[in-house]
């Protein structure tokens, strides 16, 4: 099969905009929990009901008007994940705006760049650390009016400030928002050059979260709770937060990862969305946490939870022997790990990246099932997914409702869709080379199975090209062989050489309690980069990374860097990407070691 596609099954009208959606929820039920947040004037979580959450975005909305936004003006946010970050958003959308998020983590230049590419009017920041980042950036920003910070009351500055001005013209703007106009600007991370601004139009959020609800209702449907701790900088996050708003369920925020787990405990979510690297820490964690004393136990309960969960896709389902094993595990070990996610998560929605057969049946086997999607910045995240009741594990699922996936002769995954984006902001020539004929050329290899389901195989422009002529897609064996505990990224390399190679790098948070579980002395990177018995357990990873591709596409040597790649030191994007193009640069050398000599000589 090269196309596949689902129909459409949105239930709004092509002028509604996210506007509507509040307002639906909002009579549809005002007095309803829309929101529940952390405050430092109370313990726990404090609902915010539909009507609330309105009532806010009004008062925000009337400040944002007072400090002179026009309608299309751009406001920039850069923040963590919070719930000031939703409301602002919102507050936005009401009057008309186009709110343009920036990670928390960005340079001075790279927010300059954003602002100027955009022409934001606004910048409302979290902090005195971002509020010195922004007062560099603004030295080149002339259109830049005014900067506040959240920390320091910026929402009720801007309350104040709008006390004066009419509600109705709230209104007015509100209703005069179609689904054509622009909702945001949001900046690819992209892994070279500068980052584009992608437009994504209030059409798209509509379609795709009512599209979501008709195929996940049960997943996101009234009642239900998520937990946001993806940075609202990423689309997946916005995505997310008009979802809950649309469909009924519960919101909450947190900003810090150091307190995920103790969030999730009190929060206690239905589902999650996070991407891969979370569940392979998860897993790895708790593998550690078992101890030597436990690690069989624990091992054998995984192995009982992925047995479990390959045979519920058989007709005849689990046997009455791993029925029992599978209770037994449940009551040992499943239900310490539940407890580590709130005890109520039965769905996660995992994009970014791909997951992997194994974790997959893992936490399908101990009660949490991951419903692995794909999707873009370009097409306002997800674009296939797989459905609660159509779960095949290896594939990014099904096109979403009104969706079409079509696979070219050269493997690239093209898209069409009302979820696309209308093009790059100022970057015509881009915008004309990923939209042709109405499909967007997204860059990424897949292929569709019979059923309609894909797979993604890899991205087009990292394709390596042996000496030998064979071209061999990096993703498969780098996701595989970053699942081992110790290894935090992989960047596989063989363009023009002998044979596949790859450098690693160690998860110096894991490494630790691994060489604690293998009864192994404490040591730093460096002395484990080169040591005996590290070295052969990554070497036994790799052969198991190297099971999933042919003899010709398999690694044959590796080498252990003693430098990470960290968004800090310019060798990861902000959503977890590696910068392929800068690491080959800055590690050429070793690259050079890895083969004894540079392509020339091999060439000879």
């Amino acid at each position: 099969m090269n196309e596949s596609s689902v129909p459409d099954r949105c239930d709004y009208p092509p002028e509604a905009s996210i506007n509507t959606l509040l307002a639906d929820r909002v009579q549809r039920a005002g007095g309803k929990t829309l929101f529940e947040r952390q405050t430092a004037l109370a313990s726990g979580w404090v609902p915010v009901t539909a009507q609330q959450f309105a009532d806010q975005v009004m008062a925000t909305a009337r400040g944002l008007i007072a400090s002179g936004v026009a309608v299309g003006d751009r406001i920039a946010i850069m923040s963590r994940t919070r719930y000031e970050w939703t409301l602002l958003d919102f507050a936005a959308w009401a009057i008309g705006a186009v709110p343009v998020p920036v990670y928390e983590t960005s340079s001075a230049k790279q927010l300059q760049w954003i602002c100027s590419d955009a022409g934001v009017n606004i910048l409302i920041v979290e902090n005195s650390a971002h509020l010195a980042v922004a007062q560099e950036a603004a030295r080149d920003l002339p259109d830049l009016r005014e900067v506040l910070v959240l920390d320091d009351d910026a929402l009720s500055t801007l309350a104040t400030r709008g006390a004066n001005t009419d509600p109705h013209e709230v209104t007015q703007r509100s209703v005069a928002v179609t689904g054509g106009d622009l909702a945001t600007i949001i900046y690819t991370s992209g892994t070279t050059g500068r980052p584009k601004g992608v437009e994504l139009t209030h059409r798209s959020f509509v379609f795709l979260t009512r599209n979501g609800i008709a195929d996940l209702g049960h997943v996101c449907a009234p009642g239900k709770r998520t937990l946001l701790f993806m940075p609202l900088a990423h689309v997946f996050a916005r995505f997310i937060q008009v979802l809950c708003v649309t469909s009924g369920a519960v919101m909450g925020h947190t900003p810090d990862a150091r307190n995920l787990i103790p969030d999730l405990a009190s929060f206690r979510p239905t589902f999650l969305l996070a991407v891969p690297r979370v569940f392979e820490k998860v897993y790895n964690s708790a593998e550690q946490k078992a101890g030597p004393r436990k690690l069989k136990l624990f091992r054998w309960a995984a192995k009982v939870a992925i047995q479990y969960s390959r045979a519920s896709e058989r007709q005849e389902g689990p046997s009455a022997i791993l029925k029992a094993q599978h209770a037994i595990a449940s009551a040992l070990v499943f239900s310490k790990l539940r407890a580590l996610l709130g005890g109520q998560a039965e769905y996660a929605i995992s994009g970014g990246a791909p997951l992997g057969e194994r974790l997959g049946h893992f936490y399908r086997g101990i009660g949490l099932t991951i419903l692995e999607g794909y999707g873009l910045t370009e097409t306002c995240a997800p674009t296939t997914v797989n459905r609660p009741h159509l779960v095949k594990i290896g594939t990014v699922g099904l096109p979403f409702p009104g969706a079409s996936v079509k696979i070219a002769d050269d493997h690239e995954i093209l898209i069409k869709g009302d979820h696309l984006f209308r093009g790059y902001r100022n970057n015509p020539q881009a915008t004309a080379e990923a939209l042709k004929d109405g499909w967007f050329h997204t860059g990424d290899l897949g292929t569709l199975d019979d059923d309609g389901y894909l797979r993604i195989t890899g991205r087009k422009k990292e394709i390596i090209v042996t000496a030998g002529g064979k071209n061999v897609a990096p993703a498969v064996l780098e996701d595989r062989l970053r699942g081992h505990p110790i290894v935090s990224q992989v960047v596989v390399v063989g363009d023009q050489r002998p044979f596949i190679g790859a450098l690693i790098t160690l998860d110096t948070d894991m490494l630790p309690g691994w060489l604690r579980s293998h009864n192994l002395p404490p040591m730093d990177v460096t002395t484990a980069s080169t040591d005996e018995q590290v070295l052969a357990a990554l070497d036994r990873a790799v052969t198991r990374a190297n099971e999933a591709v042919s003899r010709a596409e398999s690694i044959r040597k590796f080498t252990v860097l003693t430098t990470d790649f960290t968004e800090s030191n310019g060798y990861l994007t902000p959503s977890m990407k590696v910068k392929r193009a800068q690491v080959l640069k800055d590690f050429s050398l070793t690259i050079d070691e890895l083969y004894g000599g540079p392509v020339s000589q091999n060439d000879e």
